[in-house]
C-alpha cells in the first residue's frame, strides 16, 4: 500500500507540473498570437499607406487626377501638386510613428523641420478645417496640436526652429 500511495503522490505532482506547463504554453501562445496580430495590423497599415502614396503619386503627375484627389479649392496646378506631395510626406512621418519606427520626440523633430518649409506652412494653414474634424485624442489630432504649437512658436522666434514646440505628447 505504501508503494501505491507513493506512486499516487508522484502522479499528482506530475499532473500538477503538466498543468503548469500547459498554462505556460497557453500564455506563450497568446503572446505569439498578439505579436502576430500586431504584425498583421502594421502590414495592413503599410499596404494602405502604399496604396494612398501610389494614388498621390499619380495625382502629382496628372493634373486631372490631382484635382479629383484634392479637397482644397482654387489652387494652381503647381500648388495642388505641392500640397499633395507635402501631405504624402506628412502622412509617411505619422505612419512611421504609428508603426513604432520613430518615437514622439523623433516625430516632433521631423515636424520642426517641415514647419520651416514655406509649402508645408501653406499646406498646414489650408488644412486647418480638416484637422478640426479629427476625433479628439486620435494620433492625428495630437500631432495637429503639437504642430500648431510649433507653428505658433516659430511665429514668435523663427531662428530657434530646432527647439520649438511641445516637449511632451499633448493630451487631446
Amino acid at each position: 500500500m505504501a508503494t501505491e500511495n507513493s506512486d499516487a503522490r508522484r502522479n499528482d505532482s506530475a499532473e500538477g507540473s503538466d498543468v503548469g506547463s500547459l498554462e505556460q504554453l497557453a500564455r506563450d501562445l497568446l503572446r505569439q498570437v498578439a505579436s502576430l496580430t500586431e504584425e498583421l495590423r502594421n502590414a495592413n497599415l503599410i499596404q494602405l499607406h502604399r496604396i494612398m502614396a501610389e494614388q498621390a503619386g499619380r495625382a502629382i503627375t496628372d493634373s486631372t487626377l490631382a484635382e479629383a484627389l484634392s479637397t482644397l479649392q482654387d489652387l494652381s496646378e503647381v500648388k495642388r501638386r505641392q500640397v499633395l506631395f507635402v501631405n504624402a510626406q506628412y502622412s509617411a512621418i505619422v505612419l512611421n510613428h504609428r508603426l513604432g519606427a520613430i518615437d514622439w520626440d523623433e516625430l516632433i523633430g521631423h515636424m520642426r523641420v517641415w514647419c520651416i518649409n514655406r509649402i508645408f506652412q501653406e499646406y498646414w494653414e489650408m488644412t486647418d478645417e480638416h484637422r478640426k474634424s479629427l476625433p479628439r485624442g486620435s494620433l492625428e489630432a495630437r500631432v495637429g496640436v503639437a504642430v500648431d504649437a510649433i507653428m505658433a512658436d516659430l511665429a514668435d522666434d523663427p531662428d530657434e526652429w530646432w527647439v520649438v514646440g511641445p516637449s511632451e505628447e499633448p493630451n487631446v
